[in-house]
Order: structure tokens, then sequence, then C-alpha cells
């Protein structure tokens, strides 16, 4: 049996069902902002490497599809991409029925691959090393002269007449909407307290 203040209950129930409705609210609110940032065109065919030792178009990676999702990764010395790879990777065949879906980082094609097969991931991946794919994108920053990547996604449209519109974009981070274990670590004793994911647990 589980006790609780019968007296506060209510209330606190009430208040729940109140924030969670306008925490709903804002995140469809901050979606529709976030497409009314504009179509951007796009206007490079960017040529990502594959791991057949070619190239893919970005325009090719649509199939029979009319949208794309690309997943900007930082690549396997990210412990937090990881995770987040993790996770799309259980959706892979969700993201597919709905969309193209691939996920893009700098690391070679080969390097890739074996990484790719440690974790098991299952989604298509190509290399945006040795062009300005992710970089055009606004997932590079720089910083006293050096180049940081930037974990995050773009959505992209191919319009009837061929050419290829980015509709919206945003960026990963702790405790974003796109990785569950922050919000149900949440509601644990001490919260996400000091935990940070690894590639690898004992």
């Amino acid at each position: 049996m589980i006790t609780t203040d019968s007296s506060s209950s209510e209330a606190r129930e009430k208040r729940i069902t109140e924030l969670e409705q306008s925490v709903s609210t804002m995140i469809d609110e901050l979606a529709q902002l976030k497409r009314e940032r504009g179509e951007q065109k796009v206007v490079q065919d960017y040529a990502l490497s594959n791991w057949q030792g070619g190239t893919t178009k970005l325009s090719d990676l649509f199939g029979d599809k009319q949208d794309l999702m690309v997943i900007h990764n930082m690549g396997q010395g990210c412990s937090y991409c990881t995770l987040w790879a993790d996770g799309f990777n259980g959706f892979t065949q969700h993201f597919n029925d709905r969309c193209a879906f691939v996920l893009v980082s700098p690391d070679a094609p080969e390097i890739q691959q074996q990484f790719a097969e440690s974790r098991g991931w299952t989604f298509r991946m190509l290399s945006g090393s040795g062009n300005s794919f992710i970089s055009d994108m606004g997932f590079v920053v720089r910083d006293n002269d050096k180049d940081y990547y930037q974990p995050g996604y773009s959505t992209f449209r191919k319009q009837d007449d061929g050419s290829i519109v980015r509709i919206g974009y945003d960026y990963f981070g702790p405790g974003d909407l796109y990785c569950s274990p922050w919000h149900m670590f949440a509601l644990l004793d001490n919260g996400v307290g000091e935990w940070h994911p690894k590639k690898r647990y004992e």
C-alpha cells in the first residue's frame, strides 16, 4: 500500500495537470515557430561519403519520400551523441516509415562503420568529412580559431520541381526533448544527479 497526504494530493494533481497542458501547448508553439524561421533553399546538392567508397548526393537520400531527417552527430568521440544515436536506433523503422532518415557525422566512413557495428546501429550513416555540409547547416561553431561540432538535426523537403528546402532544425543537449532518459531520471530521488552517459558500462 502507498500512502499520501490526501489534504494536499488533490491540489497537487490539479497543478500537475495544468502544467502538463501548458508544457504541451508551449512545445507545439515552439515547433511551429521553428518551422516559421522560413524555408531555406538548399542551393548545393551535397555529396556525402558512404561506406561503399563513393558518395551519395543529398537529393538521393529522399528515396521515395518527400521528407528527409538528417541527424547531425559529432562522431564516435562524443558519449552524449552516442546516447542520442542509441535511442534513435530503436526508432529507425518508425522514422523510415514517415520520412527518409540518415545520420551524418564528421568521422570517416570506415570509422563510422566500425563504431556502428559495435553499437548495433541499423540506421543509415554518411560522412560529412571533406565537404561543407555540416558547417553550412550551422552545426559547426568556431571559437578561438578552432572548429567545434554541435549535435542536432535538420529536416528537409524535396519540392515537386526537385529543389530541396530545409524546413527546420534544432540542437541536442542534456535534458532536451529528443532523449527520454533525462526526463525519466527526473523522477528519481535525486533526479539526474551527477550522471553522465558513457559509451561502455561495467
